[in-house]
């Protein structure tokens, strides 16, 4: 999670990424050193006459080879909430799609709901009967301290 407020002209501009900690070299890197051990291990056990390892050996390559395939075309999602004057401007890009949502500052609230089944947080701001979910890409403290946050800046509407 990336944030920034510009102190004086009354912005605020929060981003929020997914950890992505391996490049895309580094994401096919790990992909062909797990898909040639396998590959590797289940020859060995098939040349000692084990030979049924082999069909399972591909459906777990297929299995990773889709697992790293999602990982990659998700690894640019980002979603961010930029705060100007009256305006609340949330952004969210997935898959190459961008979906835009714009609220009225005076009248933006932010609302926690626990979900107890999943045990997760949902932080969202809601206006005028429209709720935009934001911090899918967070841990549970960090949507805590987002909601904290945005609550000040909300407060702090008076004074811009």
């Amino acid at each position: 999670m990336q944030g920034t407020q510009i102190s004086g002209s009354g912005e605020f501009f929060l981003i929020a990424r997914p950890n992505n900690s391996l490049s895309v070299e580094g994401r096919a890197l790990v992909l062909g050193s797990l898909l040639f051990l396998s590959l590797a291990i289940s020859v060995a056990f098939a040349f000692y006459g084990a030979w049924l390892v082999l069909p399972f050996t591909g459906v777990e390559m297929a299995v990773l080879v889709v697992a790293f395939a999602y990982m990659q075309r998700h690894a640019a999602d980002y979603e961010s909430i930029a705060i100007d004057g009256d305006r609340v401007l949330i952004e969210r890009w997935e898959t190459g799609s961008n979906r835009r949502y714009e609220f009225n500052r005076h009248w933006a609230q932010v609302v926690i709901h626990r979900e107890r089944a999943a045990g997760s947080t949902v932080v969202a701001l809601r206006s005028h009967g429209r709720e935009i979910e934001f911090g899918q890409h967070l841990t549970e403290p960090q949507k805590l301290a987002v909601a904290q946050t945005l609550r000040q800046q909300f407060s702090n509407r008076q004074t811009h």
